[in-house]
């Protein structure tokens, strides 16, 4: 069943000349709203500034429409705080060209409810109810000076200040909630007792928003009188989404081989097989070849979970750079299809010993790094970038593989487990051994080793095994292997894999920027550090091991004498 919501609003005028409340809603269609979830808000434009109803009026325009243009792999969080935070960016410099008292300010409070969960952003002084089981509970707090004389002055809303600082919130839904987005006009003039009252007499959501309204201007209210109601109908399936929550529940394939059928695929061939998860070559009733992933017989719950969240996370990068993936409507077990692309990968092609030249290099990081910047544009970190997955395709197409153990902030309120192990230990950022999160910046990294292993067949600073602890020094320079290759990309590979993530590049298209016109523009070469930063523990031992030969020399000598 999927999640359900009736909607109902109400804004009056009442004594004043011009409403500068505003309130709107998004009721997206079934795939949109399983995605991204509805969105509702509501404004109250600071009486202060002469545009407050012109500033109410676009921050809730703005949201509800460039809310649902983020893609789905942010969390609603960081997609609602990017909207705002460009909006109030807008209002804020309105304010600044105009005249004092002539800008655009305003509160707002939204509410996106998605699956089985409701997330709340705030700034100002309207408000945010939730009524369940017959109790009313406030989830906002006002944003107004502390000083009993300044209890009506706002300290924050959009637009008052060029950094935006919103309150986040979020919870569970259950069946019959119902959401209050009021402005003060309301919940000033009336008491919690008497919103509760009258928000469980009315059973209807309009019904209920105009009877608000018209109960705060009866009480006396001076201001504007806006009411925005949500009812909670019906709840989705529990998980992440309706269709993972489906695939979670298939069978496991059998072990699989050439020849054999599976829904309508036939089996060219294994391609692969890690400890937990086979990829095979398949091929459909069209003769159109397709990578078939799937999980070993043994395989529980949380890596069943696993692949489901890559199949999801897969779906959404849309770029050329990765394998896409392709439906199919007789899927009856846990399995995802992609597209199959003729071609080596990286670690092929080092393996048989290509040797790259520097404009093989810049074209190879170009493409890598564009596979890269169109992942972190979207919050999802790869965490597994290395030559084994980098697939050189026949068409001359770089495709980045495996998502299997990408991270992404999807805000569904579930953790999922690796299905293999995250990362392999020689690409690794020194920052990424006991991270606690993954970091887009490891990615960047890995790119960086990457590309000097493509061009020396070395690592940076050795291989390293899974089981070592490995300790960090200066990298090795990439001419000592290759003295042909520019200093110019010697100074970009360098950069890339500096010890220090504040030594690095900070986003792919800085790096992208730095291979395509290092030439022009070259870097400055990085020295090398001290003996004292790189290992202070040796440092510390050869001085001693100097003062006690000093010494030595010293009472030999006295001796003598």
């Amino acid at each position: 069943m999927p999640l359900t919501v009736s909607l109902g609003h109400a804004s009056l005028t009442g004594p004043r000349a011009r409403n500068e409340d505003f309130v709107g809603a998004v009721t997206p269609a079934a795939a949109e709203l399983d995605n991204k979830g509805l969105l509702a808000a509501i404004a109250d434009g600071v009486g202060g500034h002469a545009r407050g109803r012109e500033a109410a009026e676009f921050a809730v325009r703005s949201l509800l429409g460039d809310y649902y243009a983020t893609p789905d792999t942010w969390s609603i969080a960081q997609s609602l705080d990017k909207v705002l935070g460009a909006t109030n960016r807008w209002l804020f410099a309105q304010g600044a060209r105009a005249d004092p008292g002539a800008g655009m300010a305003t509160t707002l409070t939204g509410l996106v409810v998605r699956g089985r969960r409701w997330v709340c952003v705030h700034v100002g002084d309207s408000r945010l109810y939730l009524l369940r089981a017959g109790r009313l509970r406030k989830l906002t707090q006002d944003h107004v000076w502390e000083h009993p004389e300044l209890r009506t002055v706002l300290s924050r809303a959009l637009g008052l200040d060029s950094h935006l600082a919103a309150d986040f919130a979020e919870g569970e839904l259950a069946a019959g909630d119902r959401f209050l987005l009021l402005t003060d006009g309301i919940w000033a003039a009336l008491r919690d007792a008497r919103l509760q009252a009258l928000a469980m007499h009315h059973a209807e959501a309009t019904a209920c928003a105009y009877a608000l309204a018209q109960a705060a201007l009866a009480a006396g209210s001076r201001d504007n009188a806006s009411a925005l109601v949500l009812d909670i109908q019906a709840l989705p399936a529990d998980g992440l989404r309706d269709t993972l929550a489906r695939t979670r529940e298939l069978p496991l394939p059998p072990a699989l081989h050439p020849g054999q059928t599976l829904d309508g695929l036939r089996v060219r061939g294994l391609l692969h097989a890690s400890r937990v998860t086979l990829l095979y070559h398949v091929e459909d009733c069209d003769g159109r070849l397709l990578v078939l992933k799937t999980l070993r017989e043994q395989a529980g719950a949380a890596e069943r979970a696993a692949l489901a969240h890559e199949e999801w996370l897969a779906r959404r990068v849309t770029d050329a750079a990765f394998p896409q993936t392709v439906s199919w409507p007789a899927r009856g077990h846990l399995y995802y299809l992609m597209h199959w692309h003729a071609g080596e990968t990286l670690a092929q092609r080092i393996a048989r010993g290509h040797r790259f030249t520097p404009r093989e290099l810049i074209a190879l990081g170009t493409q890598l790094l564009r596979a890269t910047a169109a992942l972190h544009r979207l919050a999802i970190v790869h965490r597994d970038i290395k030559p084994a997955n980098v697939l050189l395709g026949h068409d001359d197409t770089l495709r980045l593989l495996d998502l299997g153990v990408a991270a992404s902030d999807s805000g569904a309120g579930e953790h999922f487990s690796e299905i293999n192990n995250p990362g392999t230990p020689s690409y690794m950022s020194p920052q990424s051994f006991g991270a606690a999160c993954a970091q887009a910046s490891g990615d960047l990294y890995a790119v960086g080793v990457t590309l000097y292993e493509a061009a020396t067949r070395h690592f940076p600073y050795g291989e390293i095994e899974a089981f070592q602890r490995p300790r960090f020094g200066d990298p090795v320079p990439p001419t000592r292997y290759r003295p042909d290759l520019p200093g110019w990309l010697e100074s970009v590979l360098l950069k890339a894999v500096a010890r220090e993530t504040a030594e690095r590049f900070e986003t792919a298209e800085e790096f992208l920027l730095a291979l395509q016109t290092g030439a022009a523009r070259p870097l400055s070469v990085p020295r090398r550090r001290p003996l004292m930063q790189r290992d202070p523990q040796l440092a510390l031992k050869l001085l001693a091991a100097a003062s006690l030969f000093a010494n030595l020399v010293l009472a030999i000598a006295l001796l003598a004498g």
